[in-house]
């Protein structure tokens, strides 16, 4: 049996699937070790989400490429072309594959490539996990938007909603366990259901219903997909077995470029969304990302995410300096220049820093 080391990067969702990989390969027999260097096979559960992570993610890719590799994650389907020619020995197993990992591992250890490659229908509920930390069950695979940036839609695909009965299933062994915080998690959590005729509220509602002392932290929501069923998601989330923390992506205060990135929300969208929750319960912590640089995004654009943070005043911003990802529709346009992208990004960080020292 080999010895196995993972490196991780990426969202809640790309941990869990560790906590799969691990679950299978310790099934196996195999084992996990300390360091790299005293592993047989090296595991890289990949992110393309940003730019910067990308890069990481490449760099490692190159530091190990002569190691027995495997490659997971949402790299190993969009950039299997180029992960093929940096390592040219390394196996790929893309995220509807992850059952996959086992054989993947012993074609490594074989110094024999194997490409689990392609979409297929596979639910990570029911599979053996070991977490190193925050437990959590994924609802869905995928989403149902289309954003002219984002390159994990290359890598996931369409929404693929997990059955209700599986996730409660699934909620009621860790509380059994004595877990008693579990994130819920996926691609986007807002538009969980829509292709199996149910929606988020309804699944919370089952899951909130469930006896045990635990509670729920529910993960990203676009805006669009939230609106349609807004109050019914606001008094599920008034819940003692919900942590209150809502976690709603603006990417930019200027509707044009919300346009432009292919978005299904506006900025009055978005405001009614927080304002809505914040009435509700008080005190709620509200989490948002902006993309800043988008390749539209000019000065009067940026002038008016930072007026929309001013007046939201969320208790958490995730700044993204915008750069084109491979294959997407952003990646054919004059981009904005780096040096502007970085001013603008420093400028909103200082203004949130603001917000929240004169509190």
């Amino acid at each position: 049996m080999a010895k196995i080391f993972i490196i991780t990067y990426g969202c809640t969702a790309n941990y869990d699937n560790t906590a799969i990989i691990k679950g299978i390969l310790s099934a196996k027999k195999h084992s996990f070790a300390e360091t790299p260097e005293k592993a047989d096979v090296i595991i890289i559960n990949s992110c393309i989400v940003k730019g910067v992570t990308a890069n990481k993610v490449m760099s490692t890719i190159r530091r190990f490429k002569k190691k027995n590799l495997v490659i997971t994650g949402c790299m190993a389907e969009p950039e299997h072309e180029l992960i093929k020619k940096l390592a040219p020995r390394a196996s790929l197993v893309n995220t509807f594959h992850i059952t996959k990992i086992s054989d993947a591992v012993s074609d490594a250890i074989a110094k024999t490539r194997s490409y689990y490659l392609g979409k297929r229908k596979e639910e990570k509920l029911g599979l053996p996990k070991i977490f190193d930390n925050k437990v959590s069950i994924q609802i869905a695979e995928g989403c149902i938007d289309s954003c002219f940036f984002c390159e994990t839609k290359l890598a996931k695909g369409h929404v693929k909603s997990f059955s209700p009965e599986r996730i409660a299933n699934e909620l009621k062994g860790y509380i059994v366990a004595g877990n008693k915080n579990i994130n819920i998690t996926s691609t986007d959590n807002s538009c969980y259901g829509f292709d199996i005729k149910t929606n988020l509220p309804k699944l919370l509602n089952d899951l909130v219903s469930i006896k045990g002392n635990f509670q729920l932290r529910i993960g990203m929501m676009n805006p669009g997909n939230v609106k349609p069923y807004l109050k019914e998601l606001i008094e599920v989330y008034k819940s003692k077995k919900i942590i209150k923390f809502l976690h709603i992506p603006i990417q930019s205060g200027s509707n044009k470029v919300l346009k432009n990135m292919n978005r299904k929300h506006t900025i009055d969208d978005f405001r009614l969304i927080v304002n809505e929750f914040r009435k509700s319960i008080p005190g709620i912590n509200i989490s948002t990302d902006v993309i800043v640089g988008y390749s539209t995004e000019k000065e009067e654009d940026f002038k008016q995410t930072l007026k929309l943070i001013k007046e939201i005043k969320p208790d958490v911003i995730n700044i993204s300096r915008f750069s084109p990802r491979p294959g997407t529709m952003a990646a054919k346009l004059k981009q904005v220049p780096t040096e502007t992208i970085r001013d603008r990004s420093r400028i909103l960080a200082r203004e949130f820093e603001g917000l929240h020292i004169k509190q």
